[in-house]
């Protein structure tokens, strides 16, 4: 049995720890707060309690402060307050991390082909409409039937060249593709690719297990703190949060069940949470809250950090059983909403004003309400969150370099792999003389074009592309890229009938599993 996680002390003389079971640790979570009231440490000490006890974090760090984590801390006037008003003593730990970032800069970097991506969340990127969404699909289904494989938005931007100049060959089979939806989503595409997307699709894929590892530090397992540079991924909100929404959907798909465990298998927090649900139609935010809810029973607890949880849809903070919440600003009609619904959301004390509280609490107070072992919300208690234990703020340049050095994963994601695919094929086809017509041969229409994507995976057997990375002294057997460029194109092969691509569209409770 796991130890529970000391994570604040009530306010009053008794100083009452509030503890956080690990039990109950995927029953997910909220921290919310309006800005400075002390959100960010309350993820650090979390985090650093999970990593503590061996379970593995993912985490974006939107203000570029959150890398401290991977540095002991030192001692300072707000610090020594801390300890010395909670009655704790300071103990300077640092927690083993990974650095990742979308553009390769700031860690390393994380891709995603298209096919793993797939075409209802490619929609909410390219802010696409109904019809046009289906103009997509359609084509991704041709891209099934054909055998193309859709690695990088090259690879996507041939493919509806293609589809758009043959579209009348195609109108029997799947239905009327118009020129003015392929413009359309021709469009999201560059969008997508000046904000930095081309970095994102492609090769070697990040594969989920690199997420969820543990390192023997000082004689104890320790959980892995996976950090992902979002400061400039924030400019792009919808490829922000369209990102970690197929992070968490890839999570429930690929790891099995574990029901009821003594702790989580990861902890996900997701950051400025609000970008999730914003503009997302009713659909996406029912299969949203499914996967939440159904993710729990796979070992992941899911930690929504947002300013005002009216950010967050009822129904999804309905399943949100572990909450820490920071002061609340009043000025405005939206304001005082805001505060009323955070107040009826807590299981109510009899001597705690909550709706009054919440707008007098100082930076590093806050409301908390922890799930008990019999998993109900425990009684609202006023409480000082602990200090962190790591270094509060951002790191250097060098121990940022030192960091990328020396990680387990280092080398594995780093070289891009460009592989045979839909842009090299379709380049080929209008190359031939004889026919520039989208002719389906008997084996591809049958099989769903396995007999094309086995020779393009066959074919990266016949490269030099892969290595195997460098464990940064972590003592396991890391797999080469070509084993990584090998499990993405099997990732992207059918499965209705050896035909449709399995997509990575909220697991595979979207559309179900056929």
């Amino acid at each position: 049995m796991t130890d529970p996680l000391l994570i604040a002390k009530t306010s009053d003389a008794a100083l009452t720890e509030l503890m956080l079971l690990p039990a109950m640790a995927n029953r997910h979570g909220l921290i919310a707060g309006a800005t400075g009231t002390g959100k960010t440490v309350s993820l650090q000490v979390l985090a650093e309690h999970f990593s503590s006890i061996g379970v593995p974090v993912f985490m974006a760090d939107i203000k570029g402060d959150l890398t401290g984590i991977s540095q002991s801390g030192k001692a300072n006037v707000r610090v020594e307050e801390r300890t010395k008003l909670l009655k704790l003593p300071f103990m300077p730990t640092a927690c083993p991390v990974t650095l990742w970032d979308v553009f390769g800069e700031q860690g390393h970097p994380v891709r995603a082909t298209i096919s793993e991506m797939g075409p209802l969340l490619l929609s909410r990127v390219f802010n696409l409409n109904d019809t046009q969404t289906g103009v997509l699909m359609l084509v991704f289904k041709i891209a099934d039937d054909q055998g193309l494989l859709l690695l990088d938005l090259k690879d996507l931007r041939s493919l509806l060249s293609w589809v758009g100049e043959n579209a009348s060959q195609f109108t029997t089979d799947y239905g009327n593709i118009s020129s003015a939806s392929i413009g359309a989503i021709q469009r999201g595409l560059l969008t997508l690719e000046q904000q930095g997307g081309d970095k994102f699709f492609g090769e070697p894929a990040l594969i989920l297990d690199d997420l969820i590892q543990t390192v023997n530090l000082n004689g104890r397992q320790a959980g892995i703190v996976n950090i992902l540079a979002a400061d400039r991924l924030l400019t792009s909100p919808r490829l922000y949060s369209t990102f970690l929404l197929w992070l968490m959907s890839e999570l429930f798909e690929q790891l099995p069940e574990v029901g009821d465990a003594e702790k989580p298998k990861l902890v996900f927090f997701f950051d400025e949470a609000h970008l999730l649900f914003n503009e997302a139609p009713k659909e996406l935010l029912e299969k949203i809250e499914q996967v939440i809810r159904l993710v729990r029973s796979k070992g992941v607890g899911v930690y929504f950090v947002t300013q005002n949880p009216l950010d967050i849809p009822d129904t999804v903070l309905g399943q949100l059983g572990n909450r820490i919440q920071h002061a609340l600003r009043a000025y405005t009609p939206r304001d005082q909403k805001a505060v009323t619904a955070a107040a009826t959301t807590f299981r109510a004390n009899p001597g705690l004003d909550v709706e009054k509280v919440i707008t007098e609490l100082s930076v590093g107070e806050a409301l908390v309400s922890f799930l008990d072992d019999k998993g109900r919300p425990s009684v609202v208690e006023r409480a000082y969150i602990c200090p962190p234990q790591s270094q509060i703020g951002s790191i250097t340049a060098d121990e940022r370099k030192q960091l990328l050095s020396t990680s387990i994963v280092a080398g594995q994601y780093e070289k891009t792999i460009d592989r045979e695919s839909a842009f090299e094929e379709l380049k080929a086809r209008r190359g031939d003389t004889s026919s520039s017509a989208p002719t389906l041969d008997a084996s591809a229409n049958s099989a769903g074009g396995l007999s094309s994507v086995f020779s393009k995976i066959g074919g990266v057997f016949n490269s030099n592309s892969g290595s195997n990375a460098n464990t940064g002294g972590a003592g396991r057997s890391r797999e080469s890229v070509m084993d990584a460029a090998v499990k993405s194109a099997a990732r992207a092969m059918a499965s209705e009938a050896g035909r449709r691509i399995i997509r990575g569209v909220l697991g595979s409770i979207f559309g179900g599993r056929r």
